[in-house]
């Protein structure tokens, strides 16, 4: 893929649309376009890892390995979202990983040092990116407080709700739709519960006619009922 095509993949994401070439060339975007196959790792273990990733197509599992061996899922990025050092810091990813998660996955990555120069001069984009930043946090934030009071049900509502709201630019109303990207393994992860409670917890909520879900879908006949318990929880 030559550099013209990996330049319009980028555009086609708001952060990115105003951006000059010579500002793309300094982010040396033709070397850090990057096509990494399905469950191969982005990068494992990353003590000291200083780059930003930003994930134009394709899903990105990001997690840590505990002390039995097994992965254990933090977050899922999805196309257009940012991950790494994306506060800017230096040497804090604590050993986590980030793996390429159900199909093959383009993206970029830059080093922090020239992100920082390209948001040095353009005020506009590095306030873009803050509010980028801060909705990614109080994300991190709103799941630690849902961990510490609320019980399982009201976390996964909260949880289908906030897949609600990544679904930018569409109508949050009616029947809404999102792609069933997750198993219940990788949902009990992300909640703090098991396999078999999400399981369960699902087929509740589908029996309560709260939703309907299958392999590729997981569908709200009325999304505001969804929003209704989430604000009354």
């Amino acid at each position: 893929m030559g550099i013209e095509e990996k330049m319009l993949l980028i555009r086609n994401y708001d952060l990115w649309r105003n951006l000059s070439d010579e500002e793309y060339h300094a982010l040396k975007v033709e070397d850090n376009f990057k096509e990494v196959p399905k469950d191969q790792y982005i990068y494992f273990e990353a003590y000291n890892h200083n780059k930003i990733y930003f994930a134009k197509q394709g899903y990105i599992k990001i997690g840590f390995i505990d002390e039995e061996g097994h992965e254990k899922v933090k977050e899922i990025i999805q196309p257009g979202d940012f991950f790494g050092q994306f506060t800017l810091e230096r040497d804090n990813l604590r050993g986590e990983f980030a793996k390429a998660y159900k199909n093959n996955i383009s993206l970029c990555s830059f080093a922090v040092e020239d992100f920082e120069r390209l948001l040095k001069h353009r005020p506009d984009m590095a306030l873009k990116y803050s509010k980028r930043v801060g909705f990614k946090l109080r994300k991190i934030q709103n799941r630690l407080i849902n961990l510490l009071n609320k019980d399982v049900k009201k976390r996964l509502e909260n949880f289908l709700w906030q897949m609600v709201e990544q679904s930018v630019g569409i109508e949050k109303e009616g029947k809404f739709c999102v792609p069933n990207y997750l198993t219940h393994e990788d949902i009990a992860n992300l909640i703090g519960s098991s396999r078999q409670t999400v399981t369960t917890m699902l087929n509740e909520l589908e029996s309560e006619k709260v939703l309907m879900y299958d392999r590729n879908q997981i569908c709200f006949p009325d999304v505001k009922e969804l929003q209704k318990r989430v604000n009354v929880g």
